[in-house]
């Protein structure tokens, strides 16, 4: 439980409350903590290339419409 942070600045990123299952071998996410925890941008349909809000440092992907429920997506 808590919040998990960035790598290489302890920025504030995801907290263990939208953390879920999912069949990557990574943790999997529904939302950020704060809304300029991580910027965004396109790579290709249905995701989006996530960094760290604060330093840029490269966090993974999102992907559109693949979280637990309908409309969510998944860090």
């Amino acid at each position: 439980p808590g919040i998990y942070v960035c790598a290489k600045c302890g920025h504030e990123l995801f907290s263990s409350h939208a953390k879920y299952e999912h069949s990557s071998p990574w943790p999997a996410f529904t939302e950020t903590v704060h809304e300029d925890s991580v910027s965004k941008r396109k790579e290709r349909p249905g995701a989006l290339k996530v960094s760290c809000g604060k330093c840029g440092n490269g966090l993974g992907h999102e992907f559109l419409n693949d979280g637990p429920k309908r409309g969510q997506s998944r860090f």
